[in-house]
């Protein structure tokens, strides 16, 4: 592959020997990506997964053709393609980890640092002087993009500013634009931003109508899980120690790159598991434990 580097081709070329899986007769095991409201679709961003199951399956030593991923943006989507036997890896942010975790026995392994940082911070943003307390949302909807998974906006995100009424919807949206239009429009909606979105906030032409009213402390942004025990423990260690040095490479780089990620790190276990008692605490977890 061109651009490879000479670790990841010595490593290919010694991969029968370290137990790489068999290519040719075997089906390809599959990585899946999901992002609720992120851009996007299946269709568009295949040839993206194409580069990336490529520069992954070298970076670990994996046959050629032996990996493939798929990206998905909408939680129904990944929810169903985890469910297939072939699905022993994931890429997906925190809320739908949270929720979904447990559902699949998703085993965190590598963080995802993008281009703001390995980790996330949300925002929430309402109509200037509307909210002065979380009591002041009540019947009001708060949306964004992790509206999918209301523990995760009253606990990990909102928490430490306080509980919030039991009145508040809290909704999904792949357009915080239109959100924040209506917020600024005087509706009771506040819109939750994400770190790029946050920043991006005071360049609309409506920006001093509205303002931030809470802030989320530093969460993890995303995660690499493994799906169960689907992926031998050698191979899911050679694919974990692959994608740790996948951004070292010009392949590797490209393939981030267009998935809208710099590189995938060590996994911040404490913080983790802090998100992960916040979102217990504030109703999420049993619901979507496995039976």
């Amino acid at each position: 592959m061109k651009g490879m580097t000479a670790g990841a081709a010595l490593m290919l070329a010694a991969g029968f020997a370290a137990g790489a899986p068999a290519s040719g007769g075997g089906a390809p095991r599959t990585v899946v990506i999901c992002a609720p409201g992120f851009p996007g679709d299946t269709e568009s961003a295949r040839t993206t997964m194409e580069a990336f199951a490529a520069a992954a399956a070298a970076a670990a030593g994996w046959p050629a053709g032996s990996l493939d991923a798929v990206y998905h943006q909408t939680e129904e989507g990944g929810i169903e393609r985890l469910a297939a036997e072939d699905a022993v890896l994931a890429i997906v942010p925190l809320p739908f980890f949270l929720r979904n975790g447990d559902r699949f026995h998703l085993r965190p392994a590598l963080q995802i640092e993008n281009t703001t940082g390995p980790e996330e911070v949300w925002s929430l943003a309402a109509r200037r002087g509307a909210v002065a307390s979380p009591a002041s949302l009540d019947g009001w909807e708060i949306t964004g993009r992790p509206g999918y998974a209301p523990a995760f906006v009253r606990g990990p995100v909102l928490g430490r500013w306080g509980s919030l009424p039991a009145g508040v919807r809290i909704t999904p949206t792949a357009s915080v634009l239109a959100g924040l239009r209506r917020a600024a429009a005087g509706e009771k909606v506040a819109v939750l931003l994400d770190a790029a979105q946050t920043a991006s906030l005071p360049s609309l032409p409506f920006a001093k109508d509205l303002e931030i009213v809470a802030t989320s402390g530093r969460l993890p942004g995303g995660v690499l899980c493994t799906v169960g025990d689907r992926l031998p423990a050698a191979e899911a260690d050679a694919m974990i120690a692959g994608l740790m040095d996948l951004h070292r490479g010009p392949a590797g780089q490209e393939a981030l790159a267009g998935m809208r990620l710099k590189r995938f790190r060590k996994l911040d276990g404490e913080a983790l598991e802090a998100a992960r008692s916040a979102y217990e605490k504030a109703g999420g977890g049993a619901a979507n434990r496995a039976p």
